[in-house]
């Protein structure tokens, strides 16, 4: 009986551990972008979400994960949505607090010349440098949908 009792909790406690909802190493070189499955290389750009549900997606670029969530209509249903620091290569931050700068003179992997910060300060500081126009993510959400 005891020995049955331990393996019940052993295997709950199993479950409950390895049911983690929560952010995914991007394996650059390896991992496909959802939207449009290029190989996701670019540590400056990239994105993440995470559903509730604890399903990782990876994206190559930011404009993807946003233009997928906008086809989807789907934001509620992420627990995390995570986008690379430009200033940070690597560093994923949350994208709902981020800053967005869009400037032709710093290039992103789909085009539309999109970068994330996870500072204000960093991102006003190339659109000194860079020109351009900064966004919340809100304000990106409706850039995007244009």
């Amino acid at each position: 009986m005891k020995k049955a009792l331990l393996l019940f909790f052993s295997a709950v406690l199993l479950l409950f551990t390895s049911c983690k909802v929560e952010p995914k190493e991007i394996n650059y070189g390896q991992d496909h972008c959802l939207l449009c499955d290029m190989t996701v290389v670019d540590k400056s750009h990239s994105a993440q979400y995470v559903t509730k549900k604890g399903k990782a997606y990876m994206f190559d670029a930011v404009e993807c994960m946003v233009m997928k969530i906008s086809r989807d209509d789907n934001e509620n249903l992420m627990e995390f949505l995570l986008v690379a620091d430009y200033a940070d290569p690597g560093n994923l931050v949350d994208a709902k607090t981020a800053t967005y700068l869009i400037s032709e003179n710093i290039k992103s992997p789909m085009g539309a010349n999109l970068s994330a910060f996870s500072s204000k300060e960093t991102a006003e500081k190339l659109l000194k440098e860079n020109g351009g126009k900064l966004y919340t993510w809100e304000q990106l959400k409706t850039e995007l949908s244009k």
